[in-house]
């Protein structure tokens, strides 16, 4: 089940600020514990050795990976040029280089409108850009495309967190869903299937660091205890419940879907 050996998985944003276990650190290193050879990128060469680290202690001698910015053309392709020297193919993209900026239509900047649309959105673009060519000539040769899962946020769906506005970052990954949708029906015929999973409020690294500044929160404790009550299971999720719906979409036993979102957040949204 969900055996991935024989495949290669490229995974954009598979570091993390600090140590612990990230959306991507998990997802490259979970992957790999299914029999993938795993390639990673993150334009933190600090992040990436994190992961490097992970893999070696677990005995993954396939893991290779470069520091890149997934927001440029010229270093995404050569990314995925350097994984195509080293395993001759690509099976499975991850695209979930992203983040957050709080801030309304007026109080967000220019440029930090832009830089979120830049990470959330234009990151997937680049990395499909690159990749799906790849794909569709595997399917071309061998009757095998591929499988492409996005990582986007329950704030596509307004969810909005204590009530701070997130208008770049909502806007932006509702746009990466319907980049999903609309990338899985054009490439359906050629073997290649399109998903997202949908995050909710996980406990990362990068939420921490992050939202502990944000919120001015005492401790990372107390941001913590806030966050789990507003989850209806009364916790919030682990990289590892990410990494593992990414795991599914990306797998043979997913092959019939395509198209679709997976949203993975203790039922925040339905019950709200």
């Amino acid at each position: 089940m969900l055996d991935l050996s024989g495949k290669v998985a490229f995974v954009a944003g598979a570091g993390s600020v600090a140590e612990g276990w990230g959306n991507g650190r998990a997802t490259a290193v979970l992957l790999a514990r299914q029999g993938a050879k795993v390639f990673g990128t993150d334009f933190n060469a600090e992040a990436l050795e994190g992961t490097a680290g992970a893999m070696q202690e677990e005995g993954h001698k396939h893991w290779a990976c470069c520091k890149a910015d997934m927001t440029s053309s010229d270093e995404v392709k050569q990314a995925v040029d350097r994984c195509l020297q080293r395993h001759g193919r690509i099976d499975i993209l991850v695209n979930n280089v992203g983040g957050s900026f709080p801030g309304d239509p007026v109080s967000l900047s220019v440029e930090e409108w832009d830089a979120q649309m830049d990470r959330n959105l234009k990151t997937a673009f680049l990395g499909c850009k690159h990749v799906l060519p790849v794909m569709e000539r595997q399917f071309e040769a061998e009757g095998k495309g591929g499988a492409i899962v996005n990582v986007s946020s329950i704030a596509s769906m307004s969810f909005q967190v204590g009530g701070r506005v997130h208008i770049a970052y909502a806007a932006s990954k509702a746009g990466l869903e319907t980049f999903s949708r609309a990338t899985a029906i054009a490439y359906v015929k050629k073997g290649i299937r399109v998903n997202t999973v949908v995050v909710g409020m996980i406990d990362t690294p990068l939420v921490s660091h992050r939202l502990t500044k944000q919120l001015g929160v005492a401790s990372a404790d107390d941001l913590a205890a806030k966050r789990n009550a507003l989850v209806p299971m009364g916790r919030t999720g682990s990289a590892w419940d990410i990494a593992n719906a990414v795991l599914f979409l990306a797998s043979d036993e997913a092959g019939y879907i395509t198209a679709t979102k997976l949203v993975v957040d203790g039922g925040v949204t339905a019950a709200r």
